[in-house]
């Protein structure tokens, strides 16, 4: 089955995007889980959060919703003396897989983790650390994609992420690739003018709309994923003023519906949409 979602929730401008114009934030996720089925949590990358505020989230969705959560930076763009980050995020985790909603880690790291000797001893490493996680591992540079990665990954059972970003030199191509019982795709957008450039702000990155042609070059390859996977995730991430979900929804109407996970989720009342 496929689940699609996005890659974060709690945007103040996806207001009016995504969100009703007067959303209390404090009921961003209620309104989410109510219209996909998974969430990718982003935020976990930036800052290790309490067990409490992962415990809050597991609790306000409903028992079939899941989450993705993404590997604080200190495993993933650090490679040495990161033990108690490794200790910090495992205690984090704890709620989700108590409540059997934690779908997978996520651990993307940068374009700079090239493929060589030690980085590939490092993931080594990184599956000790997190031994009983689905994980699934995310490279920006296309190094990293030959037959000897991939043989690793199976070994090691850790997914590979398949991406949609710009068709730049060095970064990951479009590939369609199983090595674990996860299939996952990540789409970042197409955005060329700003992937590179250091002067523009982090979010111009994912500034941009995916066209129906552009996603339905997807649908065969999500299809060929979900034959084999026991789960596919289809996650985005171009999030600026709302184009994440509407891109996900966009791609939910193009997929077999016998396909989709569907949502387990009364509507919220009226009253939790509006700000006090």
């Amino acid at each position: 089955m496929i689940y699609i979602g996005t890659a974060g929730f709690s945007y103040q401008d996806w207001k009016g995007a995504f969100y009703p114009e007067k959303q209390d934030k404090k009921y961003m996720l209620e309104y989410y889980s109510c219209r996909f089925p998974v969430v990718e949590v982003n935020s976990t990358w930036h800052a290790l959060p309490s067990p409490k505020a992962i415990l809050s989230m597991a609790r306000r969705t409903s028992p079939e919703f899941q989450f993705i959560i993404k590997a604080y930076k200190g495993l993933t763009h650090k490679y040495r003396d990161n033990e108690e980050d490794f200790k910090g995020f495992r205690e984090i985790l704890r709620p989700m897989e108590d409540h059997g909603k934690l779908a997978c880690v996520l651990a993307q790291f940068p374009w700079g983790f090239k493929n060589s000797d030690i980085n590939r001893a490092y993931l080594r490493r990184f599956r000790a650390r997190l031994p009983s996680q689905d994980i699934v591992v995310e490279f920006r540079n296309e190094d990293w994609i030959c037959d000897e990665t991939l043989e690793l990954l199976r070994e090691l059972s850790l997914g590979f992420c398949c991406v949609d970003e710009p068709r730049l030199k060095g970064l990951v191509k479009p590939h369609v690739i199983l090595t674990g019982d996860i299939g996952y795709v990540r789409f970042h957008g197409r955005n060329y003018e700003t992937w590179w450039d250091r002067q523009r702000q982090s979010w111009e990155r994912y500034d941009y709309l995916y066209g129906e042609d552009e996603l339905s070059e997807w649908v065969p390859g999500l299809q060929s994923l979900d034959d084999d996977a026991q789960r596919t995730y289809a996650i985005f991430n171009n999030h600026y003023r709302g184009k994440a979900p509407r891109n996900a929804a966009m791609l939910a109407g193009m997929v077999p519906t016998e396909r989709i996970v569907p949502l387990h989720c009364e509507e919220m009342p009226m009253s939790l949409w509006e700000e006090d």
